[in-house]
């Protein structure tokens, strides 16, 4: 016997069988919400009266956002028809895999990464195929790579890795793509694209610049960098015809006026959002420094987070810092994802991975030292 109701209609059972996607924890007033990766400064200046202007709720927005899209094109160097605009950059995705794949077909990507991924895939009617992830928690391009097979519709690489931290390197995409047939979707998934400070970590920007890389699709986001998480928009730059297929699977009207001018706004204050993301990037880095001291075993961080990996102590481990006052990202059997948030929550992060630290057992995954 279960306390869960049989649902009243027919529904496809792999959906039945899927769990919703969980959303990082809300936190009171009294806590700090480190668990969604947002951005935790306020939003960028002219961006509120932008929105403020666009306030004719009672009209459609732009479906194609246009102005956004010739903003992004000539950011890029590339024509108008490479953009395309989505209600964040995981709408895109999910147009993506409905458009190249479905029933018999296998997406591919690493685990663990995004979340949303494997049920991406299974909504599509597609098999996510999982690729385990190599030391140092980065993907492994060469197994990725001999894993595409005839079924193969579509392959996502996620750099830096949410939620580990790691890059992958533009030497390692290079091969990676020179690997996959050419009518194979590559999605580079760039949301923390902003974060990178890696010299060597690929660019997406930079790839679709090759002629012969026609099938990589690059996604980013104003969501993390630019604190537009509340408003939803994201975009996409690869082949035209590509994007006419994700547009086809699309949602119409799914990106707002207010988004589109938010964007643009944001898009406007570039020196104020590098001095932003610089203070994250550095806060980061010298959070992980003191993490590493303390005997954690931490992954390269290059996004705006960083991983503890936990396996079974996860859970026990995130009520720690919950009772702290620190609302976190667990991943159960897995690792915790700690995003980083305002300089007061730093130390706080660090009193409890302090303590936790020296709980582990001699060995374990998570510890840096014996």
């Amino acid at each position: 016997m279960t306390d869960v109701p049989e649902i009243p209609v027919r529904v496809r059972p792999e959906i039945a069988a899927l769990p919703p996607y969980k959303q990082g924890k809300q936190a009171g007033s009294d806590a700090f919400k480190l668990s969604s990766n947002e951005n935790p400064f306020d939003p960028l200046p002219g961006v509120l009266e932008a929105v403020r202007s666009a306030s004719a709720l009672n009209r459609y927005p732009d479906a194609t956002a246009a102005r956004l899209r010739e903003r992004l094109a000539a950011r890029f160097g590339v024509p108008s028809e490479q953009v395309h605009i989505g209600a964040g950059s995981v709408s895109i995705l999910a147009q993506l895999v409905l458009a190249t794949s479905g029933p018999g077909d296998e997406v591919i990507f690493a685990w663990r990464s995004f979340e949303a991924y494997p049920w991406l895939a299974v909504l599509a009617g597609a098999t996510p195929v999982m690729v385990p992830l190599a030391e140092g928690a980065r993907h492994d391009l060469q197994a990725m790579a001999d894993a595409v097979n005839d079924r193969t519709r579509a392959v996502i690489v996620c750099t830096p890795n949410n939620p580990t931290g790691p890059i992958v390197t533009q030497a390692e995409f290079d091969a990676f793509v020179e690997r996959v047939p050419s009518d194979v979707l590559v999605i580079l998934d760039e949301a923390y694209a902003e974060f990178v400070t890696d010299p060597t970590s690929v660019d997406g920007i930079r790839v679709l610049g090759n002629a012969g890389h026609q099938n990589v699709v690059v996604l980013r986001t104003f969501s993390k960098a630019y604190g537009l998480a509340g408003l939803r928009v994201g975009y996409a730059i690869g082949h035209p015809r590509i994007l006419d297929a994700a547009r086809s699977a699309s949602i119409p009207l799914s990106v707002t006026a207010q988004a589109e001018v938010a964007a643009l706004a944001s898009l406007d204050a570039e020196a104020e959002l590098l001095e932003r993301v610089s203070v994250i990037a550095r806060r980061r880095d010298a959070l992980v420094a003191a993490l590493r001291d303390l005997g954690w075993a931490i992954p390269d961080a290059q996004g705006n987070f960083v991983w503890f990996p936990l396996g079974e102590e996860t859970l026990a481990v995130a009520e720690r810092f919950e009772r702290a006052g620190l609302i976190v990202r667990p991943f159960a059997g897995d690792g915790i994802r700690v995003s980083v948030g305002e300089e007061e929550s730093v130390e706080k992060v660090l009193g409890i991975a302090a303590s936790v630290v020296q709980d582990l057992p001699e060995g374990h995954v998570g510890r840096g030292l014996a």
